[in-house]
C-alpha cells in the first residue's frame, strides 16, 4: 500500500529521474526539488512522511542541509544521499538528525530498504558503508 507524500532534493536532474520511479512505486505523490529554498517550501506546505535530500545540496554547505532539515521540521524523517562514503560523512549526517544514509552508487538497491526501515521508526545506513 502507498504512503503519502516524499520530498526528492537534489540538483542532478537524472538522478531525480531515476529515483522518482523507484520513489513512485511507494508513494502517492513524490515532489522532485532542485535546492535548498524549494524543498524548505515544499516540506512546509505539503508535510510529506519522508524527505529524500542530497548531502550536497546547493547552497547547503554539506552536512549543515542535515542540521538545517532537522531544526526546522524535527519531526520530519529524511534519507541522506551521497557520493561521499567517508565514516565521517556517515557519522555526522546521523548525529544531525539524519534518518538514514545511501551511498548514490547503491540507491537502486539501498533505497527500498531504507524507506522502510525509515517508515517503521528505524534508521538505515548503506550495508556497504563501515561506520
Amino acid at each position: 500500500m502507498k504512503k503519502g507524500c516524499v520530498i526528492l532534493a537534489d540538483s542532478h536532474q537524472n538522478l531525480l529521474e531515476g529515483v522518482r520511479g523507484l520513489l513512485e512505486t511507494m508513494f502517492d505523490t513524490v515532489v522532485m526539488v532542485a535546492d535548498k529554498k524549494s524543498l524548505f517550501e515544499a516540506a512546509g506546505k505539503l508535510k510529506p512522511e519522508l524527505a529524500v535530500v542530497d548531502l550536497s545540496l546547493p547552497i547547503s554547505g554539506e552536512v549543515n542541509v542535515a542540521r538545517e532539515v532537522k531544526s526546522r521540521y524535527p519531526k520530519l524523517k529524511f534519507i541522506i544521499l551521497s557520493v561521499h562514503d567517508e565514516p565521517a560523512a556517515v557519522s555526522e549526517a546521523m548525529s544531525a538528525g539524519a534518518s538514514g544514509f545511501v551511498l548514490k552508487r547503491s540507491i537502486a538497491t539501498d533505497i527500498f530498504p531504507a524507506v522502510g526501515e525509515i517508515l517503521k521508526g528505524g534508521t538505515y545506513i548503506s550495508p556497504s558503508l563501515e561506520v
